[in-house]
């Protein structure tokens, strides 16, 4: 009977150093779950799943600012037609799903603080978390400067109220040269009487009489006389034998009652405009631009509000590359 059972055989399959089929099976099963926690899972297929969540008009109003922006979208070669608004939205859809960090590398610029839900499920991405947040500063800038521009024209508008800063005596004080391009030099002997005569019955005391005196006078005509110099030698280095003579033609112009009319208005806007862009160099601002006072005012001209602000957004728009 010995050979029937073989002990050796018996024992030999419990310390065998393979691994149990089962066992392999089991581990294999266990070990991919274990990476797909550990490791976040950006790969294009996981950011289909999170396109299919996206508010299809907030997508759409992020291409349209894109596109809007004239920013290139797609390699083209010499000679190939442009392509059209609906072209440039499906290569940039068609980026955004591919490569949605690419994506925003390299169109933060013009993309608001409403568009970057687009952009959540790259949150744990150190990249993604700058550009967001480069999104959101430019948005806080932008908010700053709007608050700034309202309080200023409200300031304006109040001091143009009043009356003294935007004198015609005060303002030539400021912009001596500025006024006697687009009044001064126009000014008849009676004109200029009449002035000194109108400054005088303001009172003692005030800038204006301090003009008419006769030091502060030559003070002033000093400076116009200085700046009149500098302006002259750049056109010089600038303009050619032509344009000097039709400088010489333009000086000899002598406008009527109503260019001069419309002369007084220009030169009226252009201090406006300085003083809105904060070039009056004796004004403190931080008075006006940090009031909270000026936050809810309602002392401006809608109509002329907007033309401003349409103006200094387009002057942003240039600058807004910086």
């Amino acid at each position: 009977m010995w050979g029937e059972i073989d002990p050796v055989s018996a024992v030999s399959k419990p310390v065998s150093t393979e691994p149990h089929p089962e066992h392999r099976g089991s581990h294999s099963q266990e070990e991919p779950k274990e990476r797909s926690n550990s490791v976040l899972d950006v790969s294009p297929q996981s950011s289909n799943v999170q396109h299919q969540d996206e508010d299809p008009g907030s997508l759409a109003s992020m291409m349209d600012a894109i596109v809007k922006s004239n920013s290139p979208v797609k390699s083209q070669q010499l000679g190939e037609p442009d392509l059209t608004v609906e072209e440039k939205k499906e290569a940039l859809m068609e980026q955004y799903k591919t490569k949605p960090l690419v994506f925003l590398e390299r169109y933060h610029a013009h993309i608001k603080p409403e568009h970057l839900q687009a952009f959540s499920h790259l949150s744990s991405d150190c990249r993604a978390q700058y550009y967001c947040k480069e999104v959101q500063k430019r948005s806080s800038s932008s908010a700053n400067r709007m608050r700034v521009r309202n309080h200023r024209y409200a300031a304006l508008r109040a001091l143009q109220k009043e009356g003294q800063y935007f004198s015609e005596e005060q303002m030539r004080y400021r912009e001596p040269l500025l006024y006697e391009q687009y009044i001064g030099q126009y000014l008849s002997e009676e004109e200029i009487l009449q002035r000194s005569e109108e400054a005088m019955q303001k009172g003692p005391g005030n800038l204006s009489d301090l003009l008419i005196n006769s030091y502060q006078e030559k003070q002033l005509q000093n400076r116009l006389q200085e700046e009149q110099d500098r302006e002259q030698c750049a056109e010089q280095e600038e303009e050619d034998e032509e344009d000097e003579n039709d400088e010489s033609r333009q000086t000899e112009w002598e406008p009527n009652a109503d260019e001069k009319a419309m002369l007084r208005e220009e030169f009226l806007s252009q201090m406006h405009q300085r003083f809105l862009d904060g070039r009056d160099k004796d004004f403190n601002y931080s008075e006006v631009d940090e009031n909270p006072d000026y936050d809810n005012l309602d002392i401006v001209s809608r109509d002329a509000e907007e033309r401003y602000f349409d103006e200094d957004e387009e002057m942003e728009d240039e600058d807004s590359m910086d």
